[in-house]
């Protein structure tokens, strides 16, 4: 499987971009040029993203003052688009979670996705290319919260032809983007119900 990096064609970084020369073989993402250097701040930030400055530039081996125009880069340019807490969903609560494929009527995408975006415990929409037009994970207390999101809500949403809904009894935790950082590691998480 190609990844990111496969896909993405070469380029470099500019002088001004950075506060160290630029590399050979630098990733060129949509507009945004990002070398080595800025992946390893990726998979820092990505391991700990209440990192400060001057310890995600000891990691990297670049000054603070590089290491902050390298972040401010990366961040004006949409690379790096936030930073988070990543909550334990069972451990607030929500201990079922679920694939739900939805069929919807043609050109109805955008004003259904707008709607399931909205509804509580929907985590992830995507349009998708199966059998089905959209996939959609949710989290809900119970089963019987489940039922009332699949059944009462999303059906009923204009556009929605039909669904199909996978109970997840397991589920691994991919930090960042594999394939594009190195040094990611899967992590398993059980559910007991």
């Amino acid at each position: 499987m190609r990844s990111i990096r496969d896909i993405c064609h070469a380029g470099s970084v500019s002088e001004s971009q950075t506060s160290t020369s630029p590399r050979s073989g630098a990733v060129s993402a949509g507009r945004a040029a990002v070398d080595e250097t800025d992946l390893q701040i990726i998979a820092a930030l990505q391991r700990d993203g209440r990192m400060s400055v001057r310890a995600l530039a000891e990691e990297v081996h670049v000054s603070r003052a590089g290491a902050y125009a390298r972040l401010e880069r990366l961040q004006d340019a949409g690379v790096i688009t936030g930073f988070t807490a990543l909550v334990d969903p069972e451990k607030v609560g929500l201990k079922t979670s679920a694939y739900i494929s939805v069929s919807i009527e043609q050109n109805s995408w955008r004003q259904v996705a707008k709607v399931l975006q909205e509804l509580p415990g929907v985590e992830r929409v995507a349009l998708v290319g199966a059998e089905f037009d959209v996939l959609v994970q949710v989290r809900a207390r119970d089963n019987h919260e489940l039922r009332d999101l699949v059944l009462e809500q999303i059906q009923a949403l204009p556009g929605v032809k039909g669904t199909r809904t996978w109970l997840i009894f397991e589920e691994s935790s991919l930090p960042g983007l594999p394939g594009l950082v190195p040094g990611g590691t899967t992590e398993v998480r059980s559910r007991q119900s």
